[in-house]
């Protein structure tokens, strides 16, 4: 059987990586801005996996901390995006600067 070399997979890693980048600089609306971070994150997921052939298994414990950050951020980032989107009708970045002091 056949592995894929480590090229490929912190190639794909990057690309993906980039790709969030790129949207989060991007684009203005809430949730494809949180769409773009989970995508960066799943990058990053796969390099640490990709990674944890060569240096052990620590790659994959990072993995599981990484999803924990991930879910957290899922749920209090759709939690005040909905509440912005109940006091200003849009989910707008713009919209935004009313959690500012």
């Amino acid at each position: 059987m056949d592995t894929i070399p480590l090229s490929y997979t912190l190639g794909l890693s990057a690309l993906l990586f980039s790709i969030g980048v790129a949207g989060v600089i991007v684009r203005r609306n809430a949730i494809i801005l949180f769409m773009c971070i989970e995508l960066m994150l799943n990058a990053v997921n796969l390099a640490f996996v990709s990674l944890s052939a060569t240096a052990g298994v620590q790659g994959q414990v990072f993995v599981f901390f990484v999803i924990a950050v991930a879910a957290a951020e899922a749920a209090v980032g759709l939690a005040i995006i909905i509440a912005v989107f109940r006091h200003s009708e849009s989910v707008d970045v713009k919209n935004f600067s009313l959690l500012r002091w």
